[in-house]
């Protein structure tokens, strides 16, 4: 390839061709002084020539992560430890000669040759125990830019992001077809622009020390079940996290309003639906709709006419003590209908009300019995006034308003809508708030059913099963709800089950055992923007540093920390196009 002046140009191809490995190759490269020509595109190589005396962990990153499309290319062979020896002497003798020369002469010693000289010195004696090796290495960048304005502002701005590390980028004159080439990813190093490294700096240069999540060990199998999580905002790096290869299965998500947090969980749940997970959401706000309509889901609007839910529904499962924990959990039921725990000798007028209704209805432990129509709470009631016990006379009078009175609509008949599908969301938008609390409860009682005793699942292909319980201090608000949510998060791992706490009241949620034994019990835990009266409880309960608290306090919509275990990863919440639009939708905004 000839060049025949600075002015002048030379053609390689004119018609598209195809590299050896299948994919296309330019249609056209034009090489200049400055830069090349790639098809559409322009590019220029520079060699980093010049580096710091001392650098610090990942302190190439700077370049990895400049935003614009730039190329970073490592080359490196390691140099043979009979030739590493002498070479330093070599040197050494050269730096020494030259300070000796200097100090003849009566010239005052160059700080340069000094720092050296030392430096020499010191890797010479650490080669030489086996400490060190050396390596032949060149690093290179080639920036990129569909016009030639682009190109200079982007290279321009790298050698000033560059210059600011004590780093020397020089371009390649006249040689940047060959840079091109040399930063293709064909270990091919056409420049040849090499200077020698120890282990340690070079180890340095590679982005191992960014926030991150680490890598697998080598030889570990990878699951291809990590769900997309977003870009990490320190080191652009994708975050991928698989919930179902952690301790448990359960997360948590504390984020003020508008943090971006619906926008987040959205996401995750339609990641997770293409793993074949079956998804469960409790809906406060109705936003989960047209992601449920898109993907053929179920909804389940709470509080519209003619949808009820019967909470003396007896499960499907035939185990042994099925029916007994299906009264108890009626009793928790409830005790959140009432808003505190009735006195012992109204349990007891209850419990033998609940086992006389269903006797009445033909349903008692056998198993066999479990299919005839369940009663209803108005049945319940009138056993409950039927029995002389003043007791009994009282919890009737305390179940009225939700079997005759105004919150019976939600009861008053048999469950009208059956929750079957992939993902099946339980909105709670039409119910009035005086009914959240029990509408969630109830979602739950029956998301539960189907976990524990799943239909059609074997013990050794039983699917996995995630909850989503957005805005979740509806019911921990509760103590009998906390109770509820707090042993399904302790049970869910055992029933390839995952839960998913979603709030925004975390001072709230963080000030009580309950709360704080749910978070506990979340192996995958997601901070996102926090209020300033809240920031130092989230500090406390999660161990969070200075720079974390002030992250959390400053960070974007769709922005938080990820938090597992020892790793702490920043991230910001990344959507395609089509998930965009389902994900934004009812949030009010864009991110």
């Amino acid at each position: 390839m000839k060049l025949l002046s600075p002015r002048s140009r030379t053609t390689a191809s004119t018609t598209a061709s195809t590299r050896s490995d299948g994919a296309p190759a330019p249609a056209v490269l034009e090489i200049f002084p400055t830069y090349v020509r790639l098809g559409d595109g322009y590019a220029a190589t520079f060699a980093i020539c010049g580096f710091p005396a001392e650098v610090g962990p990942a302190w190439l990153v700077p370049l990895l992560s400049y935003p614009g499309r730039v190329t970073v290319t490592v080359h490196t062979r390691p140099v043979p430890a009979q030739l590493a020896a002498p070479m330093l002497t070599k040197q050494r003798a050269r730096l020494e000669s030259t300070r000796r020369i200097d100090a003849d002469r009566g010239k005052l010693s160059d700080p340069i040759v000094d720092a050296a000289a030392t430096d020499a010195a010191d890797l010479s004696e650490r080669v030489a125990r086996g400490a060190a090796k050396l390596h032949d290495a060149a690093f290179y960048v080639t920036v990129h830019g569909r016009a030639l304005d682009e190109l200079h502002e982007t290279a321009a701005g790298v050698r000033s992001a560059a210059a600011s590390m004590l780093l020397d980028l020089q371009p390649a004159t006249f040689r940047h077809h060959l840079g091109y080439t040399s930063t293709l990813p064909l270990g091919v190093d056409a420049l040849g622009m090499r200077r020698i490294f120890d282990t340690e700096a070079l180890a340095a240069a590679f982005p191992f020390a960014s926030g991150d999540l680490a890598a697998p060990a080598p030889g570990q199998y990878v699951s291809a079940e990590a769900v997309l999580y977003g870009v990490n905002t320190s080191s652009h790096g994708v975050v991928m996290w698989n919930r179902w290869a952690q301790d448990n299965h359960n997360s948590v998500v504390l984020a003020r309003s508008g943090a971006g947090k619906s926008y987040f969980v959205k996401l995750d749940v339609l990641r997770s639906l293409y793993q074949q997970v079956e998804v469960s959401v409790i809906d406060p706000e109705d936003e989960y709709t047209p992601l449920a309509n898109h993907v053929g889901g179920t909804v389940i609007q709470l509080g519209q006419q003619g949808v009820r839910l019967n909470p003396l529904d007896v499960p499907t499962d035939t185990g042994p003590t099925t029916f007994r924990d299906h009264q108890l959990t009626l009793h928790t039921i409830i005790k959140v209908m009432l808003g505190a725990v009735p006195p012992p000798a109204e349990r007891e007028a209850l419990d033998r009300a609940m086992t006389a209704t269903y006797e009445a209805a033909g349903i008692t432990h056998d198993p066999h019995t479990w299919g005839r129509p369940a009663p209803l709470m108005r049945d319940l009631a009138a056993t409950l006034k039927a029995d002389p016990d003043p007791a009994a006379q009282q919890m009737a009078a305390r179940l009225a308003p939700w079997v005759s009175g105004s919150f019976k609509d939600l009861f008053d008949g048999p469950t009208s809508t059956r929750p079957e599908g992939h993902l099946v969301v339980w909105s709670l938008r039409h119910l009035p708030d005086e009914l959240r609390t029990i509408g969630t409860m109830l979602a739950l009682n029956h998301i539960w059913g189907r976990i524990d005793q799943p239909a059609g699942d074997t013990p050794g292909t039983r699917r996995r099963r995630l909850v989503v319980v957005d805005e979740a201090w509806l019911l921990m608000r509760d103590g009998e709800g906390a109770r509820f949510l707090f042993r399904m998060s302790k049970a869910a791992r055992k029933r390839a089950a995952g839960l998913t706490v979603v709030t925004q009241d975390a001072a709230d949620v963080l000030g009580t055992d309950l709360g704080l034994a749910v978070v506990s019990n979340a192996a995958t835990q997601v901070l996102m923007r926090q209020a300033t009266q809240a920031i130092d409880a989230v500090t406390d309960a999660f161990g969070l540093t200075g720079g974390e608290a002030r992250l959390l306090l400053s960070a974007g919509r769709g922005e938080g920390l990820l938090v597992a275990g020892r790793s702490r990863v920043p991230f910001r919440s990344q959507a395609s196009g089509d998930e965009h639009l389902l994900a934004a939708t009812g949030i009010g905004g864009e991110l």
